[in-house]
């Protein structure tokens, strides 16, 4: 799922992760209603559709993210892409199970 996606079914994300809809929204700051709301086919703005894709697509954590890692990141991808590559390799290894 690419950045700012379309998400067609988030009843369906929530439903493969057995959370119930109060359990889902909230990781995300939307109330169960919202939620009811936009699993019945109401359009999600952009930034509840970013942050369904962080918390619950990618697994993100959004509580430990910090604007300094942020800044990091993209400091490493612009001035040492090559060390950027080879430590994002080295964490899909260890993410990997044994």
């Amino acid at each position: 799922m690419g950045l700012f996606e379309k998400i067609r079914n988030p009843r369906e994300i929530r439903q493969k992760l057995g959370l119930n809809q109060d359990e889902f929204w909230q990781k995300i700051g939307v109330t169960q209603s919202g939620g009811s709301r936009y699993e019945a086919g109401r359009e999600m703005p952009r930034p509840v559709t970013e942050l369904l894709r962080l918390v619950h697509v990618e697994g993100v954590d959004i509580s430990t993210v910090r604007k300094e890692d942020l800044e990091i990141i993209s400091f490493l991808k612009a001035q040492h892409p090559d060390l950027y590559s080879k430590l994002k390799s080295a964490v899909g290894e260890e993410a990997e199970p044994k």
